[in-house]
Order: structure tokens, then C-alpha cells, then sequence
């Protein structure tokens, strides 16, 4: 049972009765007794600065527990999941079997709570904001008991858009606002939108527990063809910056009652930026989570364009608190950007990429973490996306790689729930510079660490109000502003003859759409399906719907962009190929014949090779729709999630509007004049392959764009509403003037 204590001016203190901490007076304050020492020591004191706090905590900490505070969790969902890469039992038994409550802590959490002393969790899926809310007691209770009282600093990936689907967003479409995908918040082209958008999802997660946020994405995606180009704010580094700044502000600024100090509070979510130096410069747009993909290249030597939206947006805070409380690297090995060592290794490992420019130009001095497992050994496998991505240092052992890692600058191990390597990548640091120097070395992180815990308010009051947590998650209010957001995040590329918004009394037809087998991220098969892409019930809500094209007057097709896959290609290598084949933006197949004739890194040329889309059916489904209309109109509503070669269709649509992740409900208010379109894209979209094949991976807005059949070009910052082309204050700020 949870116990409150108010301190006149001071916090409430919140803490477990079974627990079995006291509480100290001292000049008639209250103090949580967290390590039951029955003094009032220095980092139990309220009254005093975090930043002495937490050096004082770290003082007391053992090697242990502060390796333990280093570590990060894999992904946790609540409540444990039964089977998959990460089953979790009770008791021995599955949760299901078991009979535990949702809320209850797994075996495993318990183990690496207890043995290894983490403190940093990375939750995912959740089944209800009450159930979260329970969980978070329950492990801040449990862990409240144990040393010196350390809380967890829960943690998540972005959830706040409507789908689910996606490793980097698996908690989404839940009982919480849905706000647009980052693309979709870029394609707004509004930083105060962003900034609401940071304040009220700051509130979701503390009613959550969450306190970290493992966001925003801010590479610029200067690759069209990027694996994760759908989380970025596009290929602009002005308007990345922008965003940066205010994602990062409205999540960390805390105001009023809810202010501690210095811009932090209880309203407060650390935010981790992602992924220094950038990672949108992949070869041959391949993504760094796979083998495939570990090299960044810079062609156009364009590498600090990249640093940008770090060094002028989120390093540039409006807002009291500064700078972003953690930083996370990318996978990739930036190739031949070390002007001091000369050292080509993933980015985390690389200490000019952290030491001396991070840390020491850009005098960065909070947390660094770096991403998921790659301190992990890679089993060879080129495609497989849960592997150890331990890119350019592969030969040397797992402690040796944390002890690199250690000397580089970083702080944590993202993905790690096991300290030995880290006491022995200490024990090696003891041996080379002694043990006074090891003891500095890893307290410098315990306090960057503490810092972030200790600002939020935790360690006097970690607990959340069940009641209050139920009201204030997915409350309407919030829903409204997700959705007012999502509206403003569609794009309509094209409107012939002012067909757009359609009436109520018109009649249209929705094709059924064909989803091809495919695999998740996790590897497992998603089965191939033949629906109707939105609710029949709720098109009826909009327009009158035919049965077929006959007795249409409009029809309305839903597709996504094209997936051709990774960029790599087992079958190839079984030829005895290298394995690379392109990655298009195409439906048809592609043949690269515009590709360069050698890879900047390695042997990963595919000059020749033709590869084809997982899903040509949705060209398929627009032509065919085309033919069967007989010259009624046709409009497309397309899904995007990286810019794509729509020469193979435009010229048959009369409508073409595209998004980046919305609700159906969202799309439909456009289409029916409901709400007018404002958005503007983000990034260019290319006029064909040989553009996108000629483009340099490090370098923007440097493709030919499309200009479709009303002469409009299809550019960054193009848009249209109800009037025609869209030229307003944003196209004005970001708009490039040599377009």
C-alpha cells in the first residue's frame, strides 16, 4: 500500500509500506529513509541541488550497483509476454498458466532488478493505462526496499501514433492519444504543433510511469530509400532543427506547480535524441539493424549537415532545461569521418564521434546510451534483424567491447541486463589506469544517470495515481489534439479538376485490397489476406457506397508505398552473388542499371541486379480500378513511408493524397471536405529510380522530383488545398529557393 507525506513547502513524499524504509524529520521536513541508514545523508535531501545529490549517491554506490545502473533493459511488456524473443515467467510458469496478476512482476524482472541492480526499463506493449499504472507501483515498491532506494527511470519507444506494427513504436494504438507519425508531424511543417504535442504526451507517460522517452528520431533522412526514414522529420535540416528543439522542449519543460527546478518537474520526460552523428546516410539506403546495412557513407562529404538538427535544434533548447538528457548513437560505422584516429567503428564505439565531438566541441555532457545490443556478438547473417550489431569491432569479446565503449565516453548498454562484461570491462580498466581512475570514470556516469532520476521527482515520490492515470490517458481532450494534428499531416499531391472534396450524395467505390504475405521484425510470418482496406460502415458515414465500379460515380483506392525489402537478398548470395540487390522505390521490378559500379565500403555492389516489390499488387489495384471505372475518376490515398516513384500511377489518378500513418477516420474528413488539406511534404518525390540510384546518400534535396500531368512538381514543401498550390509562411521559411 502506498503512503503519503506533505511537507509544507516541500514535495509529497510517496512511498511503500512494504517496502520498509522510515521517514527522517529534520527542522520539521519529512525525508525518505530510502538506504535505512536513519540519517538524513546528502542525496535523500530534497532541499538540495540534484546535481549534489546525485554525486553524493554515486559516492556510496559499489562497482555493482553502478554497473547495474548502466544497464538497460530489453523490451518488457506488460504483461510479460507468454512466448516470443522475450518470454517471461512467473513462478516458473507463464503468466498465462501461473494465474498472476497482469501487473505483477516477471522472474526476469525481478532477477535483473535484484542481481544485475538495473534501474532502467524499456516497456512496450501495455494492456490497459490501469494495468500500466499498476506496474510501475509494483516495481517502483519493489525496488524502493532494496540498496539505497534507487527508482526506475521507465522508459518507451514513441507510441503515441495509430500503428502498432513497427519494432520503433510497438506500444502505439493503444488507449492513448494518436497523434500523426514523425514524417506526418514534419509534413505540418509547425514546430508549436510539435511542442504540443511533446507537452501532452510528456503527461501520458508520467500518468503511465514513463519517464524517459527513447525519441525524438532526429537524423536527417537524406537517403530516400531508408529503412527508418519514416521515423525522422524528413531529409531537411532546417526543419529537422526546428522540430528537434520543440519535440525535446515539450517534453522535458516543466511549468508552475509542476516545476522543480530549472525547467524540470513532475511534468518532466527525459528525452534521448537519436542517433548521433545521423544515420541517414546508409549505402545504398540499407538500415545499420542488419548486417547489410552497418556502413554510413558520405559521397557529397556532407557529414556535418547531419550534426545539425542535433548541434542547432536539440542542443538549442528554448527552455530552461538546456539540452536533451540522453543522446543515442546510431549502429553504423560513419565511414572515414575520424580525422583523429582514423578508426571506422559503429559510432557508439568510436571515441572522436563521442569524446572529442560530442562531448568536448559540442560540450555535450549528459547521458549517453547506445542503441539495442551491440555489445552482442553477430551470428553472420546478413538479414536478421534480432542479432548482435557489434559493427567494426566483430573480433574482439563482448567485456572488451563495453570496455571500448567506456573509453569512448558512453554512459549505458541499451539492450544489456547482465553485469559481468561491465565489471570486467572495469577490471580491465583498473589494470591499464588504476583503480582511483576506474572508480572516477564510472561514478561520472552513475551521476549523469542519477540526474535524470533525480530531476523527475522520483526519488521522492515514484508512484502514480491509478484514478488519476485512467482520466488522464486517451482523455478526450487529448484525442481531439492528436486528431486535429493528424489532419493537418496529409499531403494532396493532386486535385484534377477540382474533384476534391467529394459531396455526401456521391457514390464511390472501394476496391477490395490484396495484403501479400511478409514477415515482422520479429521475423515471424504475417499470412497473406484479400479486405476491404478501411470499415465499409464507416465510408457509409461519409458518401453513398457502391457495390461495384458500374454504379460509381467516384472510385477510392488505398495503398502503401513500394517494399522491395532490406537490400539484400539470400537467394543472390546462394548463387554466388554477394547477396546486395537495390532497394527500390518502384512497384514494378527494377533492374539497377544507374547504380555505382563499386560500394564505397566493402564488397556491396549490385549494379545490374534486379530486385521486386513485396506488394506490385497495389499498383496492380490502381490500374485495374482505372480500367474498370471506364473514365470515371480515381483516387488513391497512399500510405507512406519513404518517398516513391509514382510516375507508374499518377498519370490514371484524378485525386492523390498521401499520409504517413493516420486514422482512417482522418483521411475520410480530407476526401469529404470535412477538414481542408494543409500539409507539405517533407522530402522530394523522385521522378524515377535513375534519380534516386544518382543521388548521393549523405547529401538532400538533390533528386529530380515528378511533376505530375497538371504541371505541378512534386517537390520538398509542395502541398495543395482546396485553391491550388499552397504558398503561405512555411513554404516561405523552409522552402528551397532553387526550386
Amino acid at each position: 500500500m502506498i503512503q503519503y507525506i506533505e511537507n509544507e513547502d516541500g514535495p509529497v513524499l510517496g512511498y511503500s509500506q512494504s517496502s520498509g524504509i522510515g521517514i527522517i524529520t529534520v527542522d520539521g521536513k519529512k525525508f525518505k529513509d530510502l538506504n535505512k541508514s536513519g540519517k538524513l545523508e546528502p542525496y535523500k535531501d530534497w532541499r538540495l541541488p540534484a546535481a549534489e545529490r546525485a554525486k553524493d549517491l554515486a559516492s556510496k554506490m559499489t562497482i555493482e550497483q553502478i554497473a547495474g545502473l548502466m544497464l538497460y533493459s530489453p523490451h518488457q511488456s506488460i504483461p510479460a509476454a507468454d512466448r516470443g524473443f522475450f518470454t517471461s515467467t512467473f513462478g516458473g510458469k507463464s503468466f498465462t498458466e501461473s494465474g498472476a496478476k497482469p501487473w505483477e512482476l516477471s522472474d526476469q524482472q525481478i532477477n535483473f532488478l535484484t542481481k544485475n541492480h538495473l534501474r532502467h526499463v524499456l516497456v512496450t506493449s501495455l494492456q490497459s493505462p490501469e494495468i500500466a499504472a499498476k506496474w510501475s507501483n509494483e516495481v517502483q515498491g519493489f525496488v524502493e526496499g532494496i540498496g539505497l532506494g534507487i527508482p526506475v527511470n521507465n522508459s518507451s519507444d514513441p507510441r503515441h501514433s495509430s500503428d502498432s506494427s513497427k519494432e520503433f513504436n510497438e506500444g502505439a494504438g493503444g488507449h492513448i492519444s494518436m497523434w500523426p507519425e514523425p514524417l506526418g508531424l514534419a509534413a505540418a511543417f509547425d514546430p508549436d504543433l510539435v511542442q504540443k504535442f511533446g507537452e501532452i504526451a510528456s503527461k501520458e507517460y508520467r500518468a503511465l510511469g514513463i519517464t524517459t522517452a527513447l525519441s525524438p528520431q532526429i537524423d536527417i533522412a537524406t537517403d530516400p530509400r531508408w529503412f527508418r526514414f519514416n521515423g525522422t522529420f524528413g531529409e531537411d535540416s532546417d526543419l529537422s532543427s526546428d522540430l528537434a528543439r520543440a519535440y525535446v522542449d515539450g517534453f522535458q519543460t516543466s511549468s508552475g506547480e509542476g516545476e522543480i527546478s530549472h525547467g524540470w518537474g513532475y511534468d518532466s520526460v527525459n528525452a534521448m535524441v537519436k542517433h548521433w552523428p545521423g544515420g541517414g546516410s546508409g549505402e545504398g539506403g540499407r538500415d545499420a539493424h542488419y548486417g547489410a546495412g552497418k556502413y554510413a557513407v558520405y559521397p557529397g562529404n556532407n557529414f556535418e549537415e547531419h550534426l545539425l538538427p542535433f548541434t542547432e535544434g536539440a542542443f538549442k533548447l528554448a527552455g530552461e532545461t538546456g539540452e536533451p538528457s540522453a543522446v543515442m548513437p546510431y549502429y553504423t560505422i560513419s565511414v572515414d569521418q575520424d580525422t583523429i584516429n582514423g578508426e571506422n567503428v559503429g559510432n557508439s564505439y568510436s571515441r572522436y564521434l563521442i569524446q572529442n565531438l560530442l562531448r568536448t566541441t559540442y560540450r555535450y555532457d549528459g547521458v549517453v546510451c547506445t542503441d539495442w545490443s551491440i555489445t552482442r556478438d553477430f551470428s553472420g547473417k546478413m538479414d536478421v534483424f534480432i542479432d548482435g550489431k557489434p559493427w567494426g569491432v566483430e573480433q574482439i569479446s563482448v567485456a572488451e567491447r563495453h570496455y571500448k565503449l567506456l573509453m569512448a565516453g558512453v554512459d549505458q548498454f541499451g539492450g544489456n541486463f547482465d553485469i559481468d562484461p561491465i565489471l570486467e570491462a572495469y577490471h580491465m580498466g583498473v589494470q591499464e589506469h588504476g583503480e582511483s581512475f576506474m572508480r572516477a570514470r564510472m561514478e561520472q556516469s552513475a551521476v549523469r544517470l542519477l540526474l535524470n532520476i533525480f530531476r523527475l521527482g522520483l526519488f521522492e515520490n515514484p508512484y502514480v495515481d491509478v484514478k488519476e492515470t485512467v482520466q488522464t490517458v486517451g482523455n478526450p481532450d487529448f484525442m481531439n489534439e492528436g486528431f486535429a494534428a493528424q489532419l493537418k499531416s496529409i499531403v494532396l499531391l493532386k486535385n484534377k479538376d477540382q474533384l476534391l472534396p467529394l459531396s455526401r450524395q456521391v457514390k464511390v467505390y472501394m476496391p477490395k485490397r490484396h495484403y501479400p504475405a511478409k514477415r515482422d521484425w520479429f521475423g515471424n510470418l504475417i499470412p497473406a489476406r484479400t479486405d476491404y482496406p478501411i470499415n465499409r460502415k464507416l465510408l457509409e458515414k461519409y458518401f453513398q457506397v457502391a457495390d461495384g465500379p458500374a454504379e460509381a460515380d467516384v472510385a477510392l483506392v488505398f495503398i502503401s508505398g513500394p517494399d522491395s525489402g532490406i537490400g539484400y537478398s539470400n537467394d543472390d548470395a546462394e548463387k554466388g552473388g554477394n547477396g546486395f540487390v537495390p532497394i527500390s522505390l518502384q512497384y514494378r521490378p527494377y533492374t539497377a542499371e544507374y547504380a555505382r559500379d563499386k560500394s564505397i565500403a566493402g564488397d556491396r555492389a549490385y549494379k545490374g541486379k534486379t530486385v521486386k516489390t513485396i506488394n506490385e499488387c497495389d499498383l496492380d489495384l490502381v490500374l485495374e480500378t482505372k480500367k474498370q471505372m471506364e473514365g470515371k475518376p480515381v483516387i488513391v490515398s497512399m500510405l507512406l513511408s519513404n518517398p516513391a516513384v509514382v510516375a507508374e500511377f499518377e498519370e490514371e489518378a484524378d485525386g492523390l493524397l498521401v499520409h504517413f500513418g493516420v486514422q482512417d477516420q482522418a483521411v475520410l474528413d480530407i476526401l469529404s471536405g470535412k477538414a481542408e488539406p494543409s500539409g507539405l511534404m517533407p522530402f522530394q518525390m523522385p521522378a524515377n529510380m535513375q534519380t534516386v540510384e544518382e543521388q548521393l546518400e549523405d547529401v538532400g534535396h538533390d533528386m529530380e522530383p515528378h511533376v505530375d500531368t497538371e504541371h505541378n512538381v512534386y517537390d520538398f514543401a509542395f502541398g495543395l488545398d482546396w485553391e491550388g498550390v499552397i504558398t503561405d509562411s512555411r513554404t516561405k521559411k523552409y522552402r528551397k529557393n532553387n526550386r
